[in-house]
């Protein structure tokens, strides 16, 4: 009998903590037009973990400013933060089998640690965590998070790439086959005390869940996927293709972020410019 499923399947999946602008435009736009193209299917995803930052009203946005630019999506809609439990019991096999321990280092510690030692290495957001609370005992790791200090989860990197056979290499559709670097991120925070998941766990988790074939994303998360394969290969879950396009960049030579105040879509439609007009100068830069 013949596997009638699609085998190009992608995603979008922006996080509601503000508007949609421009970059977000041609990142959606490429990854529905490259599903159209395979016949296969465009899933939307809302990554919203960051219960403090995230707001329905953007949830809201989002969806308008997607069906203006006239894409359609699968429902229901995967939200992330109606799904913590599955997060939380990753993270429970993952505590079980070692791969993670408790970091009590605030980010205080964390720049005098490295201060302290000035040759400490640096990867692509900075120096990378020294593994102060690597090293704690059992005992004292139970001491401090029954004391009711704040604590981070942390992936322990060295031991995960023993248990995996080393960094995974894998395939970007503009760059080609991509060695492996995890040690550049080094041991990254994967859960908070109170918050059961991060964007690198969270986001592996899902891919995997929705059966997505295709990563189709901005080259500022090139270097996560060091990390992301490695939690793949551990976690035993399928390696996606990766495709990290470049970053549209505005009149002043800026990327378009939220955090630069980069005009809305909404902005963009309340001026009176055509979806078809955007859409036609986004992909054509």
């Amino acid at each position: 009998m013949t596997d009638a499923r699609p085998s190009f399947i992608t995603r979008f999946a922006p996080s509601p903590t503000g508007r949609l602008h421009k970059g977000h435009a041609y990142s959606a736009m490429l990854a529905y037009r490259r599903a159209l193209a395979a016949g296969g299917r465009f899933i939307l995803r809302i990554e919203d973990i960051d219960t403090t930052r995230c707001r329905d009203e953007y949830v809201t946005g989002i969806y308008e400013d997607l069906a203006w630019l006239g894409l359609q999506w699968e429902q229901p809609v995967r939200r992330q933060s109606e799904h913590f439990g599955d997060y939380q019991a990753a993270l429970n096999t993952l505590n079980e089998k070692g791969f993670v321990y408790p970091c009590f280092c605030t980010r205080k510690d964390i720049a005098a640690e490295v201060a302290r030692a000035p040759s400490a290495p640096h990867g692509p957001d900075g120096p990378v965590y020294p593994g102060t609370c690597r090293h704690k005992s059992l005992k004292k790791r139970q001491e401090l998070m029954a004391s009711g200090m704040a604590f981070a989860w942390r992936l322990d990197l060295g031991r995960a790439l023993a248990h995996i056979g080393g960094a995974p290499a894998w395939q970007d559709e503009l760059k080609g086959t991509i060695k492996g670097d995890p040690e550049s991120l080094g041991d990254v925070v994967l859960a908070r005390k109170d918050t059961p998941t991060s964007y690198h766990l969270a986001v592996v988790l899902d891919d995997a869940r929705q059966g997505i074939s295709h990563i189709i994303r901005g080259e500022d998360l090139f270097h996560a996927t060091h990390i992301h394969v490695v939690l793949q290969r551990l976690m035993n879950l399928p390696m996606p293709i990766y495709h990290h396009h470049g970053l549209l960049l505005d009149e002043n030579g800026q990327r378009f972020a939220k955090r630069n105040l980069s005009v809305t879509l909404a902005e963009i439609r309340a001026s009176g410019m055509s979806p078809e007009t955007l859409a036609a100068s986004l992909l054509r830069a």
